[in-house]
């Protein structure tokens, strides 16, 4: 079966060179013109393998349609927009991007990074579907449990001294992948190819910020090893 992609670009001509490219690499391409009309096919049960994003749109700006695909779906989301300072792309990792890809863009590059997140979406479906974390009786762990922090992963919900704690997806995964290797010093490196795979280890300096702003208050569950990583400390119940 083709991997889908959706574009979504007020300009177009960026979608009709964007389709060009894609269908000529084998890929199922769909589009929309605003955020409004790409929500409209996602409700309507449209389901790519990927989006493309532009941020720039009239009335919904690709930020806005971002936040709100990371609060129903789970799939890679590539900006691609001409807006390059560095401030633009950590707003955009900070909502839940995959990775920011500026333009004008190099087709080798892009399509790369797609192949890179499509590749990385299906290793982390077939772990969650084929290897779930076991107890020690063999039946799969949902609910990691750690002194004031609770981790729900088939509900993607997060809970500290009882409180629910709303995180958008990337940081939902970014914090499990930590607490399932409590203990374990992990280098930027290693995190991104994980959790991400292909774009900016910047992305992830974001996300522990994100992480600990939302989650910590007077216990720390993400420490820094300085010259290393980082590691998770949570003690586990």
């Amino acid at each position: 079966m083709k991997d889908h992609i959706l574009i979504v670009d007020d300009n177009q001509e960026i979608i009709e060179l964007l389709e060009d490219i894609l269908e000529n690499e084998g890929f199922q391409v769909s589009s929309a013109e605003n955020g409004e009309d790409a929500l409209a096919l996602l409700s309507q049960g449209e389901r790519p393998n990927l989006i493309l994003l532009d941020i720039m749109m009239p009335n919904m700006s690709g930020y806005e349609l971002c936040s709100q695909i990371r609060r129903e779906w789970d799939l890679p989301i590539l900006f691609l927009s001409a807006k390059s300072k560095a401030v633009d792309k950590v707003v955009g990792f900070e909502i839940g991007a995959d990775d920011y890809i500026t333009k004008p863009f190099d087709t080798e590059e892009l399509l790369a990074r797609i192949r890179a997140h499509l590749r990385r979406y299906e290793r982390i479906r077939k772990h969650t579907e084929e290897q779930p974390e076991k107890d020690a009786s063999g039946s799969p762990i949902t609910v990691l449990k750690f002194k004031d922090l609770e981790i729900h992963k088939e509900t993607y919900s997060v809970y500290v001294n009882n409180q629910k704690i709303e995180l958008s997806t990337k940081e939902f995964q970014l914090l499990t992948f930590l607490a399932e290797n409590a203990g374990i010093v992990f280098t930027r490196e290693q995190i991104y190819d994980r959790v991400w795979g292909y774009g900016s280890l910047n992305t992830v300096t974001v996300h522990i910020k994100n992480l600990r702003e939302k989650l910590e208050t007077e216990r720390q569950f993400i420490k820094t090893q300085w010259g290393t990583g980082y590691v998770f400390i949570g003690e586990k119940l």
